[in-house]
């Protein structure tokens, strides 16, 4: 299994933006170094992955950071959760995995009722802890 670079913690700047908290030596490196610039860095061949965290580590705001074009739902959703609801990376993520799980569950009952012939008020809810006995 891939591993992602973690989520940077969030904060509310001066005004009251929610931006990652940046690091300082990243930083450093960006405003000191002219041939370190934002549109060298663009040009260069990173993975997405990494283009996500260094978006985080230079304190990008959560609301600009949604609008990358590396940046996907997964870790757009979980650090949303993270800010709103003051979840701990792990938890955000498994928390936004759950809404994705129940709105898959919406979106197909219409679709699997038809499948089966059955009115969408006829499928039973299953609790999860009861799947597996017979």
């Amino acid at each position: 299994m891939d591993q992602r670079h973690p989520i940077q913690p969030l904060e509310a700047d001066a005004r009251g933006t929610i931006r990652f908290k940046e690091n300082a030596i990243v930083r450093h490196i960006i405003d000191s170094h002219p041939s370190c610039d934002m549109n060298t860095i663009a040009e260069m061949e990173f993975s997405l992955d990494d283009r996500r965290q260094f978006a985080q580590l230079i304190g990008y705001s959560l609301r600009g950071y949604g609008e990358l074009s590396y940046v996907d739902d997964d870790s757009l959703n979980a650090a949303e959760a993270m800010a709103t609801c003051g979840l701990t990376e792990d938890k955000a993520r498994i928390a936004t995995l759950g809404d994705e799980l129940v709105a898959l569950r919406v979106g197909l009952r219409e679709p699997m009722a038809r499948l089966f012939g059955l009115h969408p008020d006829d499928l039973l809810e299953v609790d999860p802890s009861e799947a597996d006995r017979p």
